[in-house]
């Protein structure tokens, strides 16, 4: 079974948050500005375990397993409340750690370099492409079995390729960044960055949980 991520961006500044009046008065602390769903498509289970330690274990987690914040919005606690029987691992991070983090840092915790492939763009530079996404093909520039190739980082030192025309294998170690492509998450850090600008970097959060 598959590993799904939910959650919401909140903000933190003075504005009143009127959806849900109430006779405690309006709720000047952490307000609701999106549904993660809105942002952020599929599953990357290298995403899930760099950021929040779910599913991958590649990299030391940024902010794994925190728990739920005591002090979120109402909108957010109420969906949270709604799928807390089905979910786990709930954490947050704010975009002060996210702007702080060295995206080029290589995965540590990984047992082995893996085989990733890399495509070559317009611009003749080689842009990584995935880990293990064809590794059928690798297996025949090697000559060896699919199983082989696809842990090939267990038997070819770190820095070995293979070059297949406009696509090329290299035995390396995952990086942050690609761990957490910009392709998946680039609209997610947009918002983040941009009420950041207004508002500052702490106050600024991404609360997520998930679910199997």
């Amino acid at each position: 079974m598959g590993t799904d991520i939910h959650g919401h961006i909140e903000v933190r500044n003075d504005c009143v948050d009127t959806s849900e009046p109430d006779d405690d008065g309006p709720d000047v602390r952490w307000h609701p500005v999106g549904n993660l769903d809105h942002f952020f498509m599929g599953r990357n289970y290298f995403s899930f375990g760099c950021l929040f330690g779910v599913r991958d274990a590649s990299f030391d987690p940024l902010a794994a397993r925190r728990g739920f914040p005591a002090d979120a919005s109402r909108a957010v606690a109420r969906a949270f409340a709604e799928e807390r029987d089905d979910s786990h691992s709930p954490s947050w991070i704010s975009w002060a750690e996210l702007a702080a983090v060295d995206w080029d840092e290589p995965a540590e915790l990984e047992p082995h370099p893996s085989a990733f492939e890399y495509r070559r763009g317009p611009d003749g530079q080689w842009a990584w492409k995935g880990c293990g996404t064809s590794s059928e093909r690798l297996a025949e520039l090697i000559g060896t079995d699919a199983r082989t190739a696809m842990w090939a980082g267990e038997h070819w030192p770190e820095g070995t390729e293979w070059l297949d025309g406009d696509r090329l294998f290299r035995i390396a170690r995952l990086s942050r960044r690609q761990a957490v492509p910009d392709g998946q998450w680039g609209d997610v850090w947009t918002v983040m960055r941009t009420l950041a600008k207004r508002h500052g970097p702490e106050n600024v959060r991404l609360v997520v949980w998930f679910d199997n």
